[in-house]
């Protein structure tokens, strides 16, 4: 009771000053004019009252900073106006900090208890953030302000950091600055006319101004270096200047880059070369759905006016049909190919023992740089009797070579759902089982819904809601218990597949003795460089997260090699403003930018054009004539927000939209644009149209009708 009662005084008399503040137009001599107005009387009172003025001074730049009230910038040139550069560099250094604290406090006093009770599961990872690197983090901010200071002082003292500590980094990080802006404001002082905006020592000091943030990024740069590796004896010179661990999609292009700048590269994979994409992902899964679709097509000929019939097939002649575009493929990722770019590949399992070094093989590798490309595995859940059971997952699917009569298929995401399809058209018995209320929960729910309606036209027992708790074994008969609604489901099964996502791989070699920070949802936590909390290792594609697509791994693997090899000189952001990417269910479901669910739940306003694939004249011509192009954009602007279309090559179909979203062209632009007739491409134009009408001028097409009919008459 006694600390609310003190927190109401505490914050009425904030509010009073405050109020008095604004309501006494205080801010007016809080002004370089006013000052500079003022700076004769000013001078002589300071050269009669020294003690005094610098006391009355700092009391007034403590309660302005303390109260986070405007006119600290200006107070600091006006330290250095009034007093010169050594006297007012004391008196601001320690003025703002003692202020500053205060702020801290009074913000800890009023508001942590709150925040922290309020959000403290949410604040975890921030706590235990502040705990540990709190004192270099503040440190940073106050060399480079990236938030004003007032935001610093007031979000700190909602953590647990010391006030002592607080205090003392305060002092040292804000004196630099804090002497760049009192010289600023001695220079300032001297200024008499218009022609001494050119003397040297303003120009020097608009310089320093300038080029400060800068030499204070590079100095903290060379400070959390130090920090970082302080327990590391860095090689004198290196075998290579980079070097990629694991030959996926991030680590193949993240060698290829390198080596085509003429850096010495190594690649070391301990497995196959092209990752899980080329080997059991991304190549395999497109293969097979193609042989079902194929078999789709023989079951739908009476559509294209052939009489039905019944396709043999052999089931091991699919899955080996795989692995033979498996092998057609391999070249493009092989050893050789590599070897001739001027990658050096090691064929090995690779441990980081030092930030420079990489045992292999029972050799040391030195390198400047490590690119962490070690890619994900498929995530198995910990259900109850699942060790008695030989399970699939997209690793092992491929070897099978007897068809599973009854499948069951654990995941309705992206990868269960394709091959809950694919094995249901090659005539498995399937059921779907997923604990979300929908498939493809990340897709808009009416895409959702279209596909879990075709999968069940199919002859897919589509089973959402169900969590699966259980498997049972008895005999030869394997049967999976779930949850729905509080009540037990049984299915029997002869095989299982498990589909519910993908865990990054980061253990095994090395990252943990070294310390290499993992982040919570379990990949390498990294910088918007790619980098790593030890800067000259980065980190590319599944293993960074957060998405988890070939092409995305690509994507980041320029940003890393070039930020690895060049980051010295010049560092690049990864750029995720333009994500594609598309499920190869039949319909395709592919996507970019925002869908209307995540519009929602992130409050932007938009606007949404449709256009039903069922009206154009190739799809009806390829009796492919379903689904649907969704455009969102701005209210009233052909600005594109996001596109999900459903549909035949939906994947291929959207190409177009990634190209506009990618380079600010609107929907005006692709209905100018001529598309060839009769393409599925042509979508895009027709929606593009359906947008157009939908934002005709009425009042301008009015007076044209007018102008017409006169036309007419005269």
């Amino acid at each position: 009771m006694k600390k609310s009662v003190s927190k109401f005084i505490v914050i009425g008399i904030i509010a009073g000053l405050i109020w008095a503040f604004f309501a006494f137009d205080l801010g007016q001599y809080l002004t370089l004019e006013y000052i500079k107005s003022q700076q004769e009387a000013f001078d002589r009172y300071y050269q009669d009252n020294q003690s005094l003025t610098i006391a009355i001074y700092m009391g007034i730049y403590i309660i302005v900073t303390a109260l986070s009230l405007p006119g600290a910038t200006i107070m600091t040139l006006a330290g250095g106006a009034l007093f010169g550069l050594w006297v007012g560099l004391v008196a601001v250094s320690f003025a703002s900090t003692i202020g500053a604290t205060l702020a801290f406090l009074v913000s800890r006093f009023l508001l942590r208890d709150w925040v922290q009770g309020k959000f403290g599961d949410k604040l975890k990872s921030v706590n235990a953030g502040v705990a540990r690197d709190g004192a270099f983090y503040l440190f940073s901010l106050r060399l480079v302000p990236i938030f004003p200071f007032f935001v610093i002082n007031l979000v700190m003292g909602l953590t647990p950091l010391k006030t002592g500590l607080f205090y003392l980094v305060s002092q040292v990080g804000m004196l630099a600055g804090t002497f760049v802006y009192v010289n600023a404001g001695t220079q300032l002082g001297q200024l008499e006319s218009a022609a001494g905006i050119l003397s040297p020592g303003i120009i020097l000091s608009f310089v320093l101004l300038g080029i400060f943030p800068l030499i204070a990024k590079k100095v903290l740069d060379i400070l959390k270096a130090q920090k970082i590796y302080k327990n590391f004896s860095k090689p004198k010179s290196f075998n290579y200047n980079m070097v990629a661990i694991g030959a996926g999609s991030a680590g193949l292009v993240s060698a290829y880059i390198g080596a085509a700048v003429k850096a010495k590269v190594a690649l070391i994979e301990k497995d196959k070369m092209g990752g899980d994409c080329l080997n059991t992902g991304c190549v395999p899964s497109k293969a097979l759905i193609r042989s079902a679709k194929m078999l789709s097509y023989a079951n739908r000929a009476e559509e294209f006016g052939f009489k039905k019939n019944t396709v043999k097939f052999d089931f091991a002649e699919v899955m080996q049909r795989v692995q033979h575009v498996i092998s057609k493929v391999e070249p493009h990722d092989s050893i050789e190919r590599y070897q001739s770019l001027g990658v050096e590949v090691i064929t090995g399992e690779a441990k980081i023992i030092s930030p420079w070094e990489i045992e292999v093989n029972g050799n040391t590798i030195t390198t400047r740089n490590i690119i962490i490309a070690t890619g994900a595995r498929p995530f198995v859940p910990p259900i109850k009797g699942l060790d008695q059971v030989k399970y699939l997952t997209s690793d092992n699917v491929w070897e099978l070579r007897q068809q599973p009569k009854r499948l069951v298929v654990l995941g309705g995401g992206p990868i269960g759902s394709e091959l809950t399809q694919a094995f249901a058209r090659l005539g498995s018995q399937v059921t779907q089982i997923e604990m979300a209320p929908c498939i493809m929960c990340r897709e808009d729910q009416d895409a959702a819904q279209y596909i879990e309606e075709k999968f069940r036209q199919e002859g897919v027992n589509v089973l959402t809601g169900h969590l699966a708790k259980e498997i049972v074994v008895t005999g030869k008969n394997k049967r999976l218990i779930c949850e729905h609604d509080g009540e037990p489901v049984e299915i029997e099964f002869d095989e299982i597949l498990i589909a519910v996502g993908r865990r990054a791989n980061v253990s095994g070699f090395g990252l943990e003795e070294l310390g290499v920070r993992i982040a919570e949802r379990g990949t390498v936590e990294v910088d918007p460089f790619l980098r790593t909390n030890f800067p000259n290792i980065l980190c590319a594609g599944d293993v960074a997260g957060p998405y988890q697509f070939t092409h995305t791994a690509g994507h980041q693997a320029w940003y890393a090699a070039v930020n690895a090899l060049f980051g010295s000189f010049k560092k690049f952001k990864v750029d995720y403003s333009v994500i594609p990417w598309a499920t190869y269910t039949d319909p395709e479901v592919a996507r970019v930018g925002l869908n209307e669910s995540e519009a929602k739940e992130q409050g932007i306003p938009y606007e949404v054009t449709r256009y039903e694939i069922d009206d154009l004249d190739r799809a009806i011509a390829d009796s492919e004539d379903h689904g649907w192009v969704k455009v969102l954009t701005k209210p009233g602007k052909d600005k594109i927000l996001g596109v999900t279309i459903v549909g035949t090559h939906a994947s291929d179909i959207i190409a177009e939209y990634i190209l506009a979203m990618k380079n600010g062209i609107g929907l005006n632009k692709i209905l100018g644009t001529i598309h060839i007739y009769p393409t599925l491409a042509e979508s895009n134009k027709m929606a593009a149209g359906q947008w157009k009408k939908e934002h005709a001028p009425e009042k301008l097409l009015q007076w044209v009708e007018k102008l017409h009919r006169w036309r007419r008459h005269e």
